[in-house]
């Protein structure tokens, strides 16, 4: 199942990117395709599972770059070491193939391996406990179905004392809670199919929630966002429309960005493009929707207030070189004034994205560029390049602080050294 890093690891997820949230697409090549799906969940339990898995997207985190499907083996870099994705194909030495049902429910319910050892949180089985019976013994069969791989587990590689899984007893008891989903009478059944998938195959909180130096969540804080440690992105709040809540978003329009992965509203980039890619634009259209109604169903928590105009003040020769930076470099596709054209070319002006507190998705994209995903609904997407090569982090701070001001934004503005932190992360 897809091993995104939350809880106690944690790794970029599935992300609602309010008004063209610009995320990076990390350069990663998209994990090895399943067998062709028509988004159909199928009739008969293999092509359900093949279906389930899509949405759970397994493939992405049990799949290396150009190697065999489900076969494992990629790396996951985390603040207490590397972890290395298992083979889940049913090889009877390697995989998953001696599994019996019930040990495969276990583990996604439990988070507990046929052999009794407890799953590094890497594994979203806190958010997987909440799927069905019906629905893990149709995943077991699709993965039953695909050829075998007889591939080692590679070990992982994490520090002492993280390498001591018993230690994950105490993390469990403060931090997990076994039990499968449960409808809410009071809402529509196209509302508990959303929330069924958004909470459990979907994991979506593993990212939109802050973790704390433990590696643990609150379910009080589910969706309020957070910086994810060890990918220096933030995930934005989905209940702030001051971030990317989805209060003032029409049912369609988030719709459009789940399964596209662009709509009028938004765009999506990095580790978001690569779900989209791999996951989303493969649902149903109702579960699609579902989806989208629940997620906009999220409450809107109390909107903090905007800096004060004096913490906005920017030094003019810094002002007018971001403004200069962005005629010459941005206006020819985001406008002069910060329209835009989307769906092609997010707008920057009023863009909650761009005006949030933590100024690291802004910098990241100009420093990196991106790419939203080639979809079946939107299959030559338009891009941003790079600017890392072309500008300074001085440079790059003014144009960033000037899309964070300029056309009454009411952002704050970023400091060099902010972009030098960053670029420090690019690959060589």
């Amino acid at each position: 199942m897809r091993a995104k890093l939350k809880n106690l690891v944690p790794l970029a997820a599935l992300a609602i990117l309010a008004a063209s949230t610009s995320w990076l697409y990390l350069g990663r090549e998209p994990a090895a395709s399943a067998a062709p799906v028509l988004r159909t969940a199928g009739n008969d339990i293999i092509s359900r599972g093949q279906y389930l898995a899509r949405v759970g997207d397994c493939v992405a985190c049990h799949t290396a770059s150009n190697g065999p499907l489900f076969a494992g083996g990629r790396p996951m870099p985390t603040p207490f070491g590397n972890l290395y994705v298992p083979n889940i194909t049913p090889d009877d030495e390697t995989g998953i193939g001696r599994w019996s049902a019930d040990d495969f429910h276990r583990m996604m319910h439990h988070g507990i391996s046929p052999d009794g050892s407890l799953l590094y949180p890497a594994m979203p089985y806190a958010s997987y406990t909440q799927v069905t019976r019906e629905d893990n013994d149709a995943i077991y069969a699709y993965l039953m179905s695909v050829p075998p791989v007889k591939k080692k587990n590679r070990e992982h590689e994490l520090r002492f004392p993280f390498n001591q899984r018993e230690l994950l007893l105490g993390w469990r008891s403060l931090y997990f809670k076994p039990g499968e989903f449960q409808s809410d009478p009071g809402q529509t059944v196209e509302w508990n199919r959303g929330a069924y998938l958004v909470k459990g195959l979907g994991h979506c909180t593993m990212c939109h929630t802050a973790i704390n130096a433990l590696g643990g969540s609150s379910n009080a804080k589910a969706f309020e966002g957070g910086m994810i440690p060890n990918q220096n992105w933030y995930a934005p709040s989905l209940t702030s429309n001051m971030e990317a809540g989805l209060g003032n978003w029409e049912i369609g329009e988030i719709a459009d960005l789940l399964r596209k992965g662009a709509s009028h509203r938004g765009t999506v980039y990095g580790p978001m493009a690569e779900v989209v890619y791999n996951s989303l634009q493969y649902l149903t259209d109702e579960d699609v929707r579902a989806m989208a109604v629940y997620l906009k169903s999220l409450p809107q928590k109390q909107e903090s207030p905007p800096p004060a105009p004096k913490d906005r003040l920017v030094a003019p020769e810094k002002m007018e070189l971001g403004r200069t930076l962005y005629s010459a470099q941005c206006a020819v596709c985001h406008g002069a004034n910060g329209r835009g054209m989307p769906p092609a070319y997010p707008p920057l002006a009023g863009n909650p994205s761009i005006t949030m507190a933590s100024p690291v998705n802004p910098i990241r994209m100009v420093l990196n560029g991106g790419f939203p995903p080639g979809t079946i609904d939107n299959p030559r997407p338009h891009g941003m390049p790079p600017f890392s090569h072309i500008l300074k982090d001085d440079e790059i701070a003014a144009v960033v602080t000037y899309i964070r001001v300029a056309w009454g934004n009411g952002g704050m503005p970023v400091a060099g050294q902010a972009v030098n932190d960053l670029r420090k992360l690019l690959p060589e």
